[in-house]
């Protein structure tokens, strides 16, 4: 997979199974490094305390459609009776700018950004340490019933069977620990050599 050169700025996704953790360690990485967060977009109404622009882009179904048809959303998925995405316009302009960007999205929202963008999707996957633990904090996630919870087990299981499709793993077993690796792939990818520098170095080397 190819990537972006250094003037411009690369897109994290960051994707895992419910209960993975891959919030919170997006919360912690916010607070440690500079990079810009992802909006979603979707069409259900706003909860108590939510404000338009910062916890969600609250738009209407008709709004929301139109985006679909002009190829306005990198990835959207349609969750009941609402619908929720990642408007592509706002991620191209802070990555134009040279703002690295982190999009945390599930695992079919993420392959869809890659097919998208390729040159600049850096997809990072979250793993639970082990399934009993997966299984734990789906139960402690406050999920009333057993069906609800095997639905989402099984759902996890089908998700991390995916995980080839990525280009990093992290395994959330301590968070600091798994903080610190994402910031470690984050500061990594930030100084990849760029593909258009090495017909430059291919010059140099003819000198030599």
């Amino acid at each position: 997979m190819g990537r972006s050169g250094h003037n411009d700025g690369r897109l994290f996704v960051i994707s895992g199974p419910s209960g993975a953790g891959k919030g919170t360690i997006c919360k912690r990485l916010l607070k440690a490094i500079d990079i810009s967060l992802s909006i979603s977009m979707t069409t259900r109404a706003p909860r108590p305390g939510e404000i338009d622009g910062k916890d969600y882009y609250f738009v209407t179904v008709e709004e929301f459609e139109d985006k679909i048809r002009n190829g306005d959303m990198l990835e959207y998925a349609r969750v009941f009776d609402n619908i929720y995405g990642t408007p592509k316009d706002m991620v191209i302009k802070q990555l134009e700018k040279g703002r690295d960007v982190i999009l945390e999205i599930d695992v079919q929202g993420g392959l869809q950004v890659k097919e998208k963008m390729q040159e600049q999707a850096v997809l990072v996957f979250v793993l639970p340490p082990d399934l009993d633990t997966l299984r734990r904090r789906i139960i402690n996630r406050g999920t009333e019933t057993e069906e609800v919870i095997d639905k989402r087990f099984n759902e996890a299981i089908n998700e991390i069977k995916l995980i080839g499709e990525y280009d990093y793993c992290i395994v959330n077993d301590e968070l600091d620990e798994a903080v610190y690796d994402l910031q470690a792939i984050i500061m990594a990818e930030r100084r990849r050599v760029p593909d258009k520098i090495m017909p430059i170095v291919r010059e140099y080397e003819k000198g030599l």
